[in-house]
């Protein structure tokens, strides 16, 4: 029953957060992330029972089915919400908060060949955007925003937005958000290299405005 209760969940995550979801049947047969976290949770519980070989069988019919790879040993919170999905990877010792939402094309990676923890900890109400990578065995706090083709490779505060190549902060303590409020508008992100040319551009602009009336005097 606890099992129903969580996929339960899993289901109501895609109506609070996916306009596009029509009907329960639709969202049953159609939403390729729904399918990845019902056969992880499947395999995650065969792989806390001491079982290696059929949960990554379930895990490998899962990739091949609907292009999302999620290791057995990974840690998935209530309510997650894989969208659109191909080409998320969530290697083996990543863990994930409830309410946490992953965007086609990112990864929870590791940075090496250690044992022990090696992926990253995502905390509740985080949102992955499309195409970023999270990699190493640090955690990234809740409430925060990864923007879309960013690469994190250190920790992040709670009520953080990053973005870019590395990965940098550009908004520290946004307002909190709560569990049905989670900020999904992962396309308006802060760009600072996009406002630093506009400032150097307006510079520019200043600069020849006073040469042409340097020019005319």
């Amino acid at each position: 029953m606890r099992f129903v209760s969580v996929i339960k969940e899993d289901i109501r995550a895609i109506f609070e957060r996916d306009p596009a979801a029509k009907n329960v049947v639709e969202v049953l047969l159609c939403y390729p992330g729904l399918h990845a976290i019902i056969m992880h949770r499947i395999s995650h519980g065969l792989y806390r029972r001491g079982l290696v070989i059929l949960p990554r069988i379930i895990s490998n019919i899962s990739r091949f089915l609907t292009g999302i790879e999620i290791h057995p040993g990974a840690k998935i919170g209530r309510k997650a919400f894989i969208d659109h999905g191909t080409g998320v990877v969530i290697g083996e010792t990543s863990e994930v908060g409830n309410n946490v939402t992953i965007y086609q094309g990112a990864t929870l990676g590791g940075t090496g060949k250690d044992k022990g923890k090696r992926h990253p900890t995502i905390g509740d109400n985080v949102v992955i955007s499309a195409g970023a990578k999270v990699l190493g065995p640090f955690t990234v706090g809740e409430n925060s925003r990864i923007g879309a083709g960013s690469v994190v490779l250190k920790e992040v505060p709670p009520n953080c937005t990053v973005v870019g190549v590395p990965g940098r902060i550009v908004v520290k303590d946004n307002i909190k958000l709560v569990a049905d409020e989670i900020d999904l508008e992962h396309g308006k992100l802060p760009d600072p290299i996009s406002d630093e040319l506009t400032l150097l551009r307006n510079k520019i602009i200043e600069l020849e405005n006073k040469l042409q009336e340097i020019e005319r005097s």
